[in-house]
């Protein structure tokens, strides 16, 4: 069941940007913790990045480290990745995640609540 719903994605030359929007309406459960995970191809859901917005950390999988930024926009329940320089091995699915059962975690199997997905291609 999708609790949080994304926005954003769809088709970009690398080097580009893309921003996705994650918002949680009309929401039961907790987002002081959420996260952004991808699924590439014939891989395991890798952690993109996470955000403890009460304390404003952050953090990013290796890949994405410098590229990518996450942030949340209190008033609107809403929190956002900023991806910059995109590159092709950045193609994937993207889910946005809340409510993890440990605490600003990298790890996709303590997530709770899932948005729908929303597909990110960089083209060369």
């Amino acid at each position: 069941q999708v609790h949080l719903v994304q926005s954003g994605g769809g088709l970009v030359q690398a080097g580009g940007s893309l921003r996705l929007s994650c918002a949680a309406p009309g929401r039961t459960f907790s987002t002081s913790d959420m996260a952004w995970f991808r699924d590439v191809q014939g891989k395991t859901r890798e952690f993109v990045a996470a955000i403890r917005r009460s304390e404003g950390l952050t953090k990013y999988g290796e890949p994405v480290k410098g590229r990518f930024a996450i942030s949340s926009d209190g008033a609107k329940d809403t929190v956002y990745l900023q991806m910059n320089n995109l590159k092709p091995e950045d193609t994937a699915d993207y889910y946005c995640a809340a409510d993890p059962l440990m605490l600003y975690s990298s790890n996709y199997r303590h997530y709770r609540h899932w948005g729908q997905g929303t597909q990110v291609t960089v083209s060369l």
